[in-house]
């Protein structure tokens, strides 16, 4: 492991707070180091408070900040003197603690300061850094982990035994330190948990936890346990529909819609038919602040009713020693290895899902590298399950409040690169849902750069691309919850005696068959939508009231309209819900050029600015209009509406 830290970069942070959220961020881009809100790091500086009397201030990561993208306002100002002085108390609870740190703080903007607060207020150094680094906790978990960091560390580290994160863990470590502590200790082992590191300025405490991390990789690769490599394993395939089937039953055991995220390679097959897999990942986590995100353990195979099962023997074995009383967690699982396709990753989004594939991907080293060390060894159950079930740890989780409305769905729209499908994508995203776009034009896979979304350029009337592209899509997300059909074609305004056969039919292509087609592929899949299936159909004004000049478009809409109508009949029985919108003159549209529209617009005699707004409200359509609706006719408003044609066109004299 090398020092980041760059001259010419920590010039432009200045004091010590912009330092510290300088090497702070140094830390976080190192996934080896933290991931998604772990770890935390501090500084202790002397500020004037409102009276000029000088004061020394705790600046503390705040809860809810990662480091990896932490600013001056992630910390928490806390008064040190006040913490000092809680440290002394015989006992603390939990609850407590937090409202004493939260109402000595000198700004009430601030985040609640970490519940690790204390214990880097009684560590004396100016700067306190602490992460979870994957090495550490490569060596700490095996059966003789804190010999073997004493042997790497000697007196450079206080060895801490683990302990729950909190008041009680602060004050052994302050003693622990005043008894083992040296001139020469720069840093803090807590076995099971992570390492610390001090220093009087942000580079010198930054580059000591570089130092001490890459002890322990150097320890590991003395001995053979550094290379993690899997070389031995069967390539695997993922069928889409296993997938689906696989998510729908995670997510009714969770309560609600789950993403989940297949990652299928050499790593994760390798890891998945590891021989000794059942014994290697049946023990716990790597450290158990992943628990909140990854559960105990991971799902082997797709047995979702015995995971259960284990899971409530689980917690009433251990709720039933608990302090107070516990209410049992959703009971799914959010890893499955299985070796026909290597690792899934639940969550309730696709960032979370995402999440809990990172973290496993370096619980694996951590397994992998213990075990070659003398043997992978966890935390006993009861430690794990003090985590998963405090409340502290479970505020993280409910921070973000209600959740959006498709939280956990997935949402496919066609014609996605703009117009009515562009404005969808950004609807769908908007309420929480895993949106895939489909596109001819090639710029659909640069439309959005966020984990939830994919952008695939596919031909929808091409079946083989409209198969690989569900395929991905059931990859990256697990399965369809809801199809949003916008891609079509409007030909040249043309009469019928002037019509030439092969526009009739590429129009027919587009508008009916590639939609004919797109609804049976994914017809399997959102029969597995945990709340059932819905399609939304972009029709036209055409439909009812068509026009001269449009015989092709016309009747492939009124073709198209009619086939939503009988999957509407065919498909209630599988739950699936299948709505119509007919826009009319949508002009913000890749259907309608300059050219077409002057053409429309000349064959009535109008002006183009007369034209957009030619419609009873005198008002003009746009693609957001439409999307909004569409999106809204997939939620819980329109849940017992299914066969419905609904215009959006202003009001259309010759349809009313």
């Amino acid at each position: 492991m090398r020092s980041a830290w760059k001259d010419a970069e920590a010039k432009q942070f200045k004091g010590d707070l912009g330092l510290r959220v300088y090497t702070s961020r140094l830390l976080g881009r190192d996934k080896s180091l933290v991931l998604h809100g772990g770890g935390n790091t501090s500084v202790k500086v002397l500020e004037k408070n409102v009276f000029g009397e000088e004061e020394a201030i705790l600046y503390v990561k705040g809860s809810g900040w990662d480091l990896e993208t932490i600013e001056p306002e992630g910390f928490s100002p806390v008064r040190l003197a006040h913490v000092l002085r809680l440290a002394e108390l015989p006992s603390l609870s939990d609850p407590e603690m937090v409202n004493q740190l939260v109402t000595h703080m000198l700004k009430a903007s601030a985040p609640a300061p970490s519940i690790e607060t204390i214990l880097h207020g009684l560590m004396p150094q100016k700067f306190v850094d602490h992460t979870h680094a994957d090495a550490v906790l490569s060596v700490t978990n095996t059966k003789d982990g804190e010999k073997r960091i004493r042997e790497i560390y000697g007196k450079r580290c206080v060895v801490i035994p683990y302990l729950i994160p909190g008041f009680d863990l602060a004050q052994f470590c302050a003693k622990a330190f005043r008894a083992q502590g040296t001139p020469d200790t720069v840093g803090m082992v807590l076995l099971s948990h992570g390492i610390f590191s001090f220093g009087e300025t942000a580079r010198e405490s930054y580059e000591r936890m570089i130092e001490l991390v890459t002890l322990s990789e150097k320890y590991l690769d003395s001995k053979g346990a550094w290379t993690t490599g899997l070389k031995h394993f069967t390539p695997g395939v993922v069928e889409a529909l296993d997938q689906a089937s696989l998510r729908r039953k995670l997510s009714d055991t969770a309560g609600s819609p789950l993403i989940l995220k297949t990652v299928t390679n050499q790593r994760t097959l390798g890891f998945a038919q590891h021989p000794q897999v059942a014994r290697i990942t049946q023990r716990g986590p790597a450290t158990p602040d992943h628990v909140i995100r990854t559960k105990r353990m991971p799902m082997l195979g797709r047995d979702v009713d015995r995971y259960v099962a284990e899971y409530g023997r689980y917690f009433d074995e251990h709720a039933s020693k608990a302090k107070e009383p516990k209410n049992m967690l959703d009971p799914a699982p959010r890893v499955v290895l299985d070796p026909a396709f290597g690792l899934a990753a639940a969550g309730r989004t696709a960032k979370d899902a995402g999440i809990v594939d990172e973290i496993y991907d370096h619980t694996m080293d951590v397994i992998l590298r213990a075990e070659a060390l003398g043997g992978f060894q966890a935390l006993p159950a009861k430690d794990i399950f003090d985590v998963e079930y405090w409340d502290l740890e479970q505020a993280k989780l409910k921070k973000g409040g209600k959740p959006p409305a498709f939280s956990g769905e997935i949402a496919l729209v066609t014609g996605a690169a703009s117009g009515i499908g562009k404005a969808a994508v950004a609807a769908f995203l908007a309420r929480g849902a895993a949106v895939v776009g489909l596109d001819l034009d090639a710029r659909i896979e640069a439309l959005h750069s966020r984990p939830d979304f994919l952008g695939l350029r596919c031909d929808v009337t091409d079946d083989k691309q409209v198969g690989l592209a569900i395929g991905r899509a059931v990859v990256a997300f697990g399965g369809l919850d809801m199809l949003l059909l916008t891609a079509g074609i409007f030909p040249a305004s043309r009469r019928i005696a002037d019509l030439p056969t092969d526009e009739w039919r590429k129009a027919m292509t587009v508008n009916v068959d590639a939609n004919l087609s797109l609804l049976r592929a994914c017809h399997p899949l959102l029969k597995l939508a945990p709340r059932g299936g819905r399609v939304v159909v972009i029709g036209s004004k055409n439909v009812p009231a068509p026009g001269p000049g449009a015989s092709a478009y016309s009747a492939s809409k009124a073709a198209l309209n009619q086939l939503a109508r009988i999957a509407a009949l065919e498909w209630g029985v599988d739950g699936i819900r299948i709505n119509t919108l007919h826009p009319n003159a949508v002009f913000d549209t890749g259907l309608w050029t300059e050219e077409v529209l002057a053409q429309r617009a000349k064959q009535y005699d109008m002006t183009v600015e007369a034209y957009k707004t030619n419609n009873v409200l005198r008002t003009e359509v746009r693609s957001l209009d439409v999307a909004e609706l569409a999106a809204e006719m997939c939620g819980p408003l329109f849940a017992k509406t299914t066969g419905a044609q609904v215009p959006v066109d202003g009001g259309n004299e010759r349809v009313i």
